[in-house]
């Protein structure tokens, strides 16, 4: 399927050989040696961004021992994203898409997706003028991946991101879904007046997802993704429906934000007392899952209780055997201390009538919001062999990912090989095949923060922790959120240390199968997890309503390898 935006596309500047080393700042450069190691540098990157792509080269120099061998690493370079974001076009935001484009451009990101709530307006004249002005962007920007997407409220639950691959339907696909599925334009949210019961609620949310995919399979569109969106912000996404949306169709709903945007809701003095990062402010109510604790309705050092709890919602999935991933994204409405505001309609007009907000207008003073700009806080890095949409949705949906908040880190490669001569290494979202009895080891290159983050602050990784979860198969209870087999196992100080620098950890006698995943984080504030400290003695604290910076608190989380023991 073509591609309607016919303008030629470029590699990212530090992917670029054509681009000088010294007009690079210092994460450009740390960057580009990335991707050299990789073995990806230059035309061949963006030469392997045809549909299938190329497999990635293999660079001679990054080789470890297994057993008595030397293995080369299975090598990707990681595009840095963010999946949701708003503009004029959602009628609760307020920026241009180029002054999105701008900003994302700006700081650092690789692609990005314009995902608008959906509204009668936005279904009706919105969507189509959207994808107007994308084209434009992709035309304006030929240096960042720019996907058009949506924001679905989903039938008796929160809110997801809807990606297609671009294409010459990817307007109408998304417009038919919207008008077809989507909760609040039917009337099947909970609590709406004469609303269908929940269960009739939740059967649309999985044909929606069968329907999306059918349109996948019958050609309309060459790629579709699913990911829910702030999970536990009100607790009605229940245990059982994430079940539902991923077995649906693993290959389309692929997981979920592991951390909100809205990152910066309780910086100090600034909404209010009550502010909680991720605008994570709420208490159950009576459609919220009943099972939830209270705890779950805040956030984690920035992250959704479901991923930041060590043997909670997102270990209950994965212990399943089955791949859920994360991501991380700003949510891009309105950015802290901005001064521009929403501009005024013309006489009789509104966003039922335009599709569309005003473009904004400048002022003297701070606006009211929450968020960050596009890749200024929260950072996705999809690991990919080529330059090119389909390259970053086959990265997203094989969990090739790790996230960060605060530019924590530059780089993180993380494999799992076995000491048997006959297998490959694999790496995040993988499955390492072994024999019961086998050994294997673990590596985690990291490669340190190169250059003061977007609060001027060098940022200095202080632990990487290793969390082992038991594959024990499909949960027999589909409510059921408690991981009760997965706990940190290791922690390593990493205090001090910077450049890039590989982490070693070998398990001996496999017995049966697992899933290792990572976390690690300025080390400023942690404590006994919510689970106890036999299973997470130090992890991510509740941050103080109203006095939470979150420039202060930063974590890097990544997706799980499994090891599948027989």
């Amino acid at each position: 399927m073509q591609n309607p935006d016919q303008h030629p596309r470029q590699l990212p500047e530090w992917a670029d050989p054509g681009v000088p080393a010294d007009v690079l700042d210092a994460q450009g450069l740390s960057r580009r040696g990335l991707l050299q190691r990789a073995g990806l540098f230059g035309a061949g990157f963006l030469g392997a961004s045809a549909l299938g792509g190329a497999a990635p080269a293999l660079a001679a120099d990054t080789k470890v021992s297994a057993g008595d061998r030397d293995v080369p690493p299975p090598t990707y370079a990681y595009l840095v994203g963010d999946h949701h974001v708003h503009t004029v076009y959602s009628n609760d935001a307020k920026y241009t898409l180029s002054q999105q484009a701008m900003r994302a451009a700006q700081f650092g990101l690789d692609w990005m997706a314009y995902t608008e709530h959906s509204h009668v307006g936005h279904r009706d004249i919105g969507a189509e003028l959207e994808r107007a002005e994308i084209a434009t962007a992709r035309a304006e920007n030929p240096r960042m991946l720019i996907f058009q997407g949506l924001e679905w409220y989903i039938p008796a639950a929160e809110h997801a991101t809807v990606l297609v691959a671009p294409g010459a339907n990817e307007a109408s696909v998304l417009r038919e879904f919207e008008r077809r599925w989507d909760g609040r334009l039917n009337n099947w949210t909970e609590g709406a007046a004469g609303n269908p019961a929940t269960a009739d609620n939740e059967a649309k949310a999985v044909e929606a997802v069968r329907w999306l995919a059918e349109q996948k399979r019958a050609g309309v569109i060459d790629d579709a993704l699913l990911l829910a969106n702030h999970p536990a912000r009100l607790g009605i996404d229940s245990p059982h429906e994430l079940r539902n949306w991923r077995d649906a169709d693993p290959s389309l709903f692929v997981g979920m934000e592991g951390a909100p945007g809205a990152q910066g809701a309780a910086l100090p003095g600034w909404r209010g007392s009550n502010s909680v990062r991720g605008e994570y402010e709420n208490s159950p109510t009576s459609q919220s899952w009943a099972g939830y604790p209270a705890a779950a309705y805040v956030t984690y050092g920035g992250f959704d209780w479901m991923t930041a709890t060590v043997g909670g919602m997102w270990d209950a999935m994965l212990a399943e055997g089955k791949l859920f991933s994360i991501t991380s994204n700003s949510d891009s409405h309105r950015t802290v201390f901005d001064t521009w505001a929403n501009g005024s309609y013309p006489a009789g007009k509104t966003f039922e009538s335009t599709g569309k907000l005003p473009d904004p207008v400048q002022t003297s003073s701070p606006q009211p919001g929450s968020d960050f700009w596009p890749g200024q806080f929260s950072r996705t890095h999809v690991g990919v062999s080529g330059y090119g949409y389909r390259q970053v949705m086959d990265g997203l949906r094989a969990g090739r990912v790790w996230v960060d908040h605060g530019q924590l880190i530059d780089g993180l490669d993380v494999w799992a090989v076995s000491d048997r001569q006959d297998l490959e290494p694999v790496t995040l979202g993988g499955r390492l095949r072994v024999r019961r009895g086998d050994r294997m080891s673990l590596y985690v290159t990291v490669t340190t923060a190169s250059r003061p983050n977007f609060h001027g602050v060098l940022p200095q990784l202080a632990h990487v922790d290793v969390i082992r979860g038991a594959v024990t198969g499909p949960a027999a209870d589909r409510d059921s959120w408690r991981a009760p087999d997965t706990r940190v196992v290791e922690r390593v100080d990493v205090t001090g240390r910077t450049g890039t620098y590989t982490l070693r950890v070998q398990l001996r006698k496999l017995e049966s199968s697992f899933y290792l995943r990572l976390r690690g984080s300025d080390g400023r504030r942690h404590g006994v997890g919510l689970l106890g400290a036999d299973i997470d003695p130090a992890g991510p604290l509740a941050g103080v309503r109203g006095d939470d910076d979150p420039w202060l608190d930063t974590w890097f989380y990544s997706n799980p390898i499994f090891v599948d023991v027989g």
